[in-house]
């Protein structure tokens, strides 16, 4: 029977249970679905021609669940814009998405000076503005109802993600992708959950784990403008949180703040995320008294690997029914991993290969209006996700690095091509490569190697004024290392080997500089030797086989 996400908005019209909770303000359900309905009657009336497409370029604050809603209801698409992407970059996003209008907030109001933009100005709408008020108080009191042709098919979301080329992919999310369990009751929340809701609604994950789970229960959401590890605890007993969902750190830096004989004394029954350190899993667990369900997987959602309870430390679990780690230049399965003594990788050219979904798409469902990257992900009928990895004899699987144009940091996949654009402007660059290297406890780093122009000197000093004053380069895009080489390894048909200068890293004899502060500085054998023991004190020492070759 068809349905969609307004099935499960409607029927909490009439309950006035708490749904949403945002600093000292809150709101029943009733008066989320009114609102929501408010939001779609005058979605309807600003719609002009061409796709329904809305771009909402908003932290964690109220009217981003209003206008999830209001797309519910009515059919638009809510084109999530990252709020770390500047310049030409995110004009890109906007223009590749067809936005007809873009609701943002003051803070970034600035972010789009300057920019020329495929709408007038007046279709930059600030949420916590009075104007904003004025155009959306008039639809106070219409019916929340939904349109007609709407069921789980129905593009729901924009949410952009990374592919192989490095350039950013929009990745449609269906009504069945945000609640992919369907018409059931929601697998890992209930009505009386207390869900806290501090990553990035524009990205999927808190989407699916998020918002959609949220909705589907009829629980209540938490919601925090950005993460904050200080105020995660004393806000979860504030608000009588349950449920806590994370991408990627969040779970390190909690345990990085002082511990207290107390900390287990809270409400926090389940913590659920991917790519959460191995060894940080169960810290977490343990020191706060919860379950961590620790997942891997992508936007995309082609294929995802589950932790078992016997999967070893390191290891992100089974494969699923279809999946494989194959050789993607041949196609075929790779060896099984050998191991030596201590545990280290002997055979990564054989055993490494990508992550492959045999079977078919599982839940991705393409890229918007780019036939092209949808061709690359899907090719002989399977999905190949662009992650490499690694499986030893037991059947347990292991991640060793994203694909040599992906780079994951902060939990945010980011396109190695925009990065090197940006950098390669910088004087006296003539050849630059981007790249992913291992973070000392999950995700990735940023590292560029340069190749200067001749007669060019480096200037640590310049190039991170340089990096400072590029408005296009987001917030988390700046390099971590830089790696100075007088030739870059290359192919015959001089394309570069980014895969040996990953799998190198910072283990080469180039010089090479990491930031400190606002400043480079350069690396030295005593930065080496930390970052071995700060990678296996995190449980990812086999990161660094991975990445270095054996």
């Amino acid at each position: 029977m068809p349905w969609s996400l307004a099935d499960y908005l409607l029927p909490l019209a009439d309950d006035d249970r708490v749904a949403v909770q945002f600093e000292d303000e809150q709101w029943t359900w009733r008066e989320y679905v009114a609102t929501c309905g408010a939001r779609a009657a005058w979605l309807r009336s600003v719609r002009r021609n061409g796709p329904f497409h809305v771009g909402v370029l908003l932290d964690n604050i109220p009217e981003f669940t209003f206008l999830l809603g209001a797309a519910a209801l009515s059919g638009a698409v809510i084109v999530g814009l990252n709020t770390t992407r500047r310049g030409a970059e995110l004009v890109r996003d906007i223009e590749r998405t067809d936005c007809q209008l873009v609701v943002t907030e003051r803070k970034y109001a600035s972010v789009f000076d300057g920019l020329s933009l495929p709408f007038a100005s007046d279709r930059i709408l600030l949420a916590d503005d009075p104007a904003y008020a004025t155009a959306v108080t008039p639809f106070a009191g219409a019916p929340a109802v939904v349109d007609e042709g709407i069921d789980e098919a129905t593009l729901f979301m924009l949410i952009f993600t990374s592919g192989t080329s490095g350039d950013p992919k929009a990745v449609r999310m269906t009504h069945r992708k945000i609640v992919p369990w369907g018409p059931n009751p929601c697998v890992f929340m209930s009505r009386d959950d207390i869900a806290y809701l501090s990553m990035p609604i524009f990205h999927s994950a808190c989407m699916i784990q998020g918002w959609g789970a949220v909705v589907s229960s009829g629980a209540r959401m938490v919601l925090k403008r950005k993460f904050s590890a200080s105020g995660f605890l004393p806000d979860v007993r504030t608000y009588g949180v349950t449920y806590f969902h994370y991408v990627g750190k969040p779970l390190a830096y909690i345990l990085a703040t002082p511990e207290q004989p107390d900390d287990a004394d809270n409400p926090l029954k389940l913590a659920i995320g991917n790519e959460a350190a191995p060894l940080d899993i169960p810290r977490f667990g343990e020191r706060f008294g919860c379950h961590v369900s620790d997942g891997f997987g992508s936007t995309e959602t082609g294929i995802t690997v589950g932790r078992t309870p016997d999967t070893p430390a390191g290891s992100i679990g089974r494969l699923p029914d279809g999946g494989a780690i194959l050789d993607p230049a041949s196609g075929e399965p790779v060896a099984a991993a050998r191991f030596d003594d201590d545990g280290h990788l002997l055979n990564f050219d054989e055993a490494v290969g990508e992550l492959v979904n045999t079977a078919g798409a599982g839940l991705f469902e393409g890229y918007y209006a780019d036939e092209d990257a949808n061709a690359e992900r899907m090719r002989g009928g399977m999905y190949w996700s662009g992650d490499l990895a690694y499986q030893d004899e037991q059947g347990f699987v292991y991640f060793a690095g994203r694909s040599i144009e992906w780079i994951r940091v902060g939990g945010e996949n980011l396109g190695a091509a925009p990065i090197e654009r940006i950098v390669a402007r910088a004087p006296g660059v003539a050849l630059v490569a981007a790249y992913a290297v291992p973070d000392v406890s999950v995700g990735d780093q940023i590292m560029v190697a340069l190749q200067l122009a001749d007669g060019a000197t480096f200037d640590p000093d310049a190039l991170a004024a340089f990096l400072r004053d590029q408005p296009d380069l987001g917030t988390v895009w700046t390099p971590r290392y830089v790696r100075v080489s007088e030739q870059m390894p290359a192919t015959e048909t001089n394309k570069v080997l980014k895969r040996v200068m990953a799998r190198e890293a910072w283990e080469t004899s180039d010089p090479v500089w990491v930031r400190d502060g606002d400043r480079y500085r350069p690396l030295d054998d005593g930065d080496r030797t930390a970052l071995r023991e700060q990678l296996a004190a995190h449980g990812r020492a086999h990161l660094v086989e991975a990445v270095r070759a054996p």
